[in-house]
């Protein structure tokens, strides 16, 4: 089965970073990433610094489809939502749409709860732009092109003519 891939702009990923920064300022979490199934970044938002984000997205993703197997051993089409709790971090893993991952990293200043809350909420609204992604019509960049060929074409001509 083919996948199709996804073009994501510099205005979407913009809605979408605007997004992830709610969600932590509202969850009071320590970061948000949002994954392709993929396992590739698509954006990030928080402290990311001591991060490996690329490591961590691809992990991520395989974490989630070997879930979705047992998801399917166990009888359910599959698991929406994961959580794995640490000793001082914690990660919920939420489906966005059917191929994006909502990533939350968070700590004992908030609560699942709160977490889970928010991140049903913002997932919402990611699935809004991811859908609508790429169905505004973009600007030609084919007048640029021949706007600039016609001119470079003028400025050979002058140089051969002579």
């Amino acid at each position: 089965m083919a996948q199709e891939n996804q073009i994501l702009y510099e205005e979407e990923i913009e809605q979408i970073d605007r997004a992830l920064s709610r969600l932590i300022k509202e969850a009071e979490a320590k970061c948000s990433l949002l994954v392709d199934k993929d396992g590739h970044l698509i954006t990030r938002q928080g402290f990311t610094q001591t991060l490996d984000t690329t490591a961590l997205a691809a992990l991520l993703a395989g974490s989630f489809a070997s879930t979705r197997e047992i998801a399917r051993l166990v009888g359910e089409p599959e698991f929406s939502v994961l959580f794995h709790q640490g000793k001082r971090d914690h990660i919920h893993i939420s489906l966005i749409g059917e191929r994006t991952i909502l990533v939350v990293i968070f700590d004992d200043r908030t609560t699942i709860g709160m977490v889970r809350l928010y991140a049903k909420e913002i997932g919402e609204v990611l699935l809004e732009i991811l859908n609508n992604a790429g169905k505004k019509p973009r600007e030609k960049m084919v007048d640029i092109d021949e706007e600039f060929s016609a001119s470079a074409e003028n400025k050979l001509d002058d140089i051969f003519k002579d």
